[in-house]
């Protein structure tokens, strides 16, 4: 709703009116592996069976398609947003996949720092201490996959 109390659909993503389910689909896999990498999406894609293609349908529709498409947060500020979330409930596999996001969606090495440290108030020290830990192995695995110049 805007001011007036009117929709607005120019701050929707992906979710417009008269989308279709596909529509949402496909703009919430366009994003998720523009964020997350075609390697992981592919992954992802390949390990699904009966049991967890739904859930899997799920994530790219409602959590890519239906938010991270909307063009209210900057990618950045979603990676910043999703990395606090992952510290404050402890999903420190997810959170290692989003701290490698949050670098593709342009993030520095320092700003991660600094929403870590800013979690070590909000989420505990010992949750920040895990994050910083899963943190410099995201970025020594990185930097090892990335040859010297």
């Amino acid at each position: 709703m805007n001011g007036t109390g009117a929709k607005n659909p120019e701050r929707n993503g992906a979710v417009q009116p008269g989308a279709t389910s596909q529509d949402i689909y496909d703009g919430g896999m366009k994003v998720r592996r523009e964020v997350l990498g075609d390697a992981h999406v592919d992954r992802a894609n390949a390990a699904k069976d009966e049991f967890t293609d739904d859930f899997q349908d799920m994530i790219t529709r409602i959590a890519w398609g239906g938010i991270w498409t909307r063009p209210g947060l900057t990618r950045q500020m979603r990676s910043a947003v999703t990395i606090t979330a992952m510290v404050a409930h402890g999903h420190w596999e997810e959170l290692a996949m989003h701290i490698r996001a949050a670098l593709t969606n342009g993030l520095s090495r320092d700003e991660i720092k600094e929403i870590l440290l800013q979690t070590a108030i909000y989420c505990g020290v010992p949750s920040a201490n895990t994050a910083f830990k899963t943190a410099q192995q995201v970025f020594k695995d990185m930097d090892a996959d990335t040859p010297p110049n």
